[in-house]
């Protein structure tokens, strides 16, 4: 990037008053909530600015300050590019800086929404219960310093500030990919509030609200080569551009805190945003179908030798592995929302697969893995057997995942792996001897699986490890048919 080009700035005046905290301020929120959020503002009016946070890194921060906080949001489609300049950030801050600042803006008056993408493992929980980790190390941290360090610590020690002052809690819209996400945090919020407070607790139970979501945008990292492409068509300084599909969709349970009356959300349905009265429908579609398959995907796909997955679809014999799963084991495995036909969704998700615009690579959808099979594969799974039904796809997908934590592809090159258990998983793997011995380790980790689903997977899981050591992804697929 040339280094005279001028830096991004404002072009609709002044930044607006803010309304909104998001903490995990990552390119996902950015591309997706943000514009979403923005555009109901411009269509309804009200201050809805976003503060973000930045729970570790100062990184966000050092590359939109210099910008005045705006970026640009650049949409690929499979026949073209549209750019648009978002606004509605109006700062950034860093937690492990100043951790005292954040809590002072969450608990402003003005402060009506705490949203987040903290991913999976932000939220400091077991996936298998659900339940918060109390022996999480930033938990028991928060525990014993009024500074906290997690994200369900700020929610906890902002709202109470917030009590203590007199004000109304904030509404917590979670936005990760987790299963009915706003009971979820919830019970997570609750249970640390009260290791603090039990009154506390109670206030939050009885006035704060934490509505479910379903989100989805596919939105792959942004590259340095993405930068300087952009920079080259708009002659302007861009450190923090986000690039998207044209797809979205946002559903939103209508759950607000009431304090706040009218004034308590933008107006989202008025841009799109489907507010409803219960999620958990959707929610289901959207993490089993393309979660569960993107995962599905991305540990084939990586071991097939895919860098992305609109490559890994191309490959007939994959293309056709995704196609079954969904037919044959994810579309039967739940009800679908109202009036939605399942079907069609699945060749709608496919041509987003496809298209070659996105790159959206298999070694960052195979991050945190851990973290997101529970709710991603091993709900379906576990629906299935109860229904009599057996799962050849998703076991073949969870068996690629044991070898690829395993930290050894099947050409024996190394993988970067990236997890909060990575160390522990490739400990268990590395002090097995067999195939068998292997998968039964994996099987043991209780934070992922629990004991009555790892013995009923667990020889087919053995099968599937050897076929795919022996005969490689393209040839098992083929054979599964």
């Amino acid at each position: 990037m040339p280094a005279d080009l001028p830096s991004l700035t404002r072009k609709k005046g002044p930044a607006p008053k803010a309304g909104i905290v998001h903490l995990g301020l990552g390119a996902f929120f950015r591309a997706h909530g943000a514009v979403y959020i923005e555009e109901a503002m411009e269509k309804s009016g009200g201050d809805w600015g976003i503060v973000g946070v930045s729970l570790q890194s100062p990184t966000m921060r050092d590359q939109l300050a210099p910008q005045e906080f705006v970026y640009t949001a650049q949409e690929l489609g499979p026949k073209g590019e549209t750019l648009r300049q978002v606004e509605i950030i109006t700062g950034v801050l860093v937690a492990r800086e100043d951790p005292d600042a954040v809590l002072s803006v969450m608990s402003g008056e003005n402060i009506r929404i705490v949203s987040l993408t903290v991913t999976e493992k932000g939220y400091c929980h077991d996936p298998a219960t659900g339940r918060l980790n109390r022996q999480h190390p930033d938990i028991l941290k928060d525990l014993e310093n009024e500074l906290p360090v997690s994200a369900p610590g700020f929610l906890v020690r902002a709202l109470q500030r917030r009590k203590a002052a007199g004000l109304p809690p904030f509404t917590v819209l979670t936005c990760d990919n987790l299963p009915e996400n706003g009971r979820l945090v919830k019970g997570i919020v609750l249970e640390l509030a009260g290791l603090i407070d039990p009154d506390l607790a109670s206030w939050i139970e009885a006035d704060g609200r934490f509505p479910a979501t379903m989100v989805d945008r596919i939105v792959p990292a942004t590259k340095p080569e993405d930068i300087e492409a952009l920079a080259a068509k708009t002659g302007f300084k861009d450190a923090a551009p986000v690039l998207h599909e044209p797809f979205r969709q946002w559903v939103v349970e209508d759950e607000f805190v009431e304090a706040y009356g009218k004034d308590a959300r933008p107006d989202l349905g008025a841009v799109g945003v489907q507010m409803v009265s219960n999620v958990t429908a959707y929610e289901h579609m959207k993490l089993r179908m393309l979660n569960g398959t993107h995962s599905s995907l991305a540990y084939l796909g990586y071991l097939a030798g895919y860098e992305t997955i609109s490559e890994t679809v191309a490959d007939p014999i994959l293309a056709d592995f995704v196609k079954a799963l969904w037919r044959r084991e994810i579309i039967p495995s739940f009800t679908p929302p109202e009036g939605v036909d399942l079907t069609a969704y699945a060749d709608a998700l496919f041509e987003r697969y496809a298209n070659p615009s996105i790159r959206h690579r298999t070694w960052q959808i195979a991050m945190d893995g851990s973290q997101k099979l529970p709710q991603r594969i091993l709900g379906t799974v576990r629906d299935n057997l109860a229904a009599g039904r057996s799962c050849p796809g998703l076991g073949t997908a969870i068996a690629a995942w044991m070898i690829y934590v395993g930290g050894v592809d099947l050409n024996g090159n190394p993988i970067d792996v990236r997890d909060p258990l990575a160390a522990k998983l490739k400990e268990l793997s590395d002090a097995a001897q067999t195939p068998g011995e292997k998968v039964a380790a994996l099987l043991s980790v209780d934070q992922i699986f629990d004991a009555k689903l790892a013995s009923q997977i667990r020889l087919d899981l053995e099968a599937s490890y050897i076929l795919l050591k022996a005969d490689g992804v393209r040839k098992v697929l083929e054979d599964l048919g």
